[in-house]
């Protein structure tokens, strides 16, 4: 079972202008407990997240496992500024990042 986002986190998910049907980008999502709760409330939409760390993005794949599998969800690991739409890939509605060093 997914553990409940920290208040931080939460505030941060509450303020972002979220609607179901958007493709939205975490910038640096680290293990994925803020993608997971942007995934969950657009609904049909969808979300990837980014990082620059192998690790985060292993942590990331084994906790949204089931968003994954359901096509909700998608994860790269590559720095933003590296960062570049795949060929058959639909633009962002909406890019966020928290924390990103």
């Amino acid at each position: 079972m997914a553990s409940p986002l920290s208040r931080r986190l939460a505030a941060i998910v509450d303020a972002l202008p979220l609607r179901p049907g958007l493709r939205v980008l975490e910038i640096g999502c680290g293990p994925g407990a803020a993608l997971r709760e942007v995934a969950r409330r657009i609904g049909h939409g969808h979300a990837c997240g980014i990082d620059r760390s192998a690790a985060a993005i292993r942590q990331a794949r084994a906790a949204l496992a089931g968003e994954l599998a359901a096509g909700r969800v998608s994860l790269r690991q590559v720095a933003i500024e590296d960062f570049v739409l795949a060929a058959d890939e639909a633009p962002y509605d909406l890019a966020f990042a928290v924390r990103v060093g």
